[in-house]
């Protein structure tokens, strides 16, 4: 009796959800009091640590970097539109 009770609270739990290498979502079991399963971050101590300086490198992806390229693509449009009317 107790067998089947496990094995209904197991199909009943949350499912992952993370999309897997074949494009599918993952249909294992979530962590309990977390929304993904084991292997893709639900386990305690998944995760960059905090105040983590690995994950800045470039600054690349920065909101003052993406202005300027934004800026800069907005000058480059006006500068194209400006040689073509000429």
């Amino acid at each position: 009796m107790t067998r089947g009770h496990a094995a209904n609270s197991l199909f009943a739990s949350p499912r992952c959800g993370a999309k897997t290498r074949s494009g599918k979502p993952c249909q294992s079991p979530a962590v309990s009091g977390k929304r993904r399963c084991r292997m893709h971050g639900g386990a305690s101590g998944s995760g960059a640590p905090k105040g983590n300086q690995n994950a800045v490198k470039t600054g690349f992806y920065r909101k003052e970097a993406i202005e300027k390229r934004r800026r800069l693509k907005a000058f480059l449009r006006k500068s194209r539109e400006l040689v073509r009317d000429l």
